[in-house]
């Protein structure tokens, strides 16, 4: 089970194991499940811990979660565990999150170096949780530039390439972003859990 909400999340870790063979992927939408983890880890390993052993248990089968978060140097590392959630705004949107750290930015010098964190937890019933981790660094610009992603995507111009996250095609993105990286580790985990099984 892909162990989250979010349907931008859902479409990217697809596409992240689209190649993957002896499983089948299913959200918890597909199983009739409504669950909402109170994410109060202080690493993004422990939100993805609390995540994926939250789904395996409502459905007893593997689950694989992720957490990550946008680490801003000026910011002091801010807003990191809190990305999903870092707007004054009750019910705000990404553009609305982008626009805050944007505004929190102001007046601080350029460039503001940034990096993306994830680190995925994988739930098997019986065993103990696997890990993985990923980042991608780069800093992040005034203007939003490409219409891909979601999230901080459009304004986190990746190291490197001159391009957004937001720019690069799926492929792409999928081989530098910190998910990609992370979930290219958690994919030799999943190979290595179904010749066990």
């Amino acid at each position: 089970m892909l162990a989250t909400n979010n349907p931008g999340k859902q479409r990217e870790l697809r596409e992240l194991l689209v190649d993957l063979s002896g499983f089948r992927l299913v959200t918890p939408q597909d199983l009739g499940i409504s669950l909402d983890v109170d994410e109060g880890g202080e690493t993004y390993a422990e939100n993805a811990a609390l995540k994926a052993r939250a789904f395996m248990e409502a459905s007893g089968i593997m689950a694989l979660a992720d957490d990550s978060g946008l680490e801003v140097d000026s910011l002091d590392g801010a807003p990191g565990l809190h990305s999903a959630r870092y707007s004054p705004k009750a019910g705000a949107t990404d553009a609305d999150r982008r626009t805050y750290l944007l505004e929190k930015l102001a007046g601080k010098p350029r460039p503001w170096m940034a990096r993306f964190r994830a680190t995925i937890a994988i739930a098997v019933p019986g065993e103990a949780l696997r890990f993985t981790e990923g980042a991608c660094e780069g800093e992040i610009i005034p203007e939003e530039r490409g219409t891909g992603g979601f999230g901080y995507d459009p304004i986190f111009l990746v190291a490197g390439a001159n391009q957004t996250m937001a720019e690069l095609d799926e492929a792409e993105k999928n081989c530098i972003s910190h998910r990609g990286v992370a979930m290219a580790a958690a994919k030799e985990l999943l190979k290595e859990i179904a010749a066990a099984s």
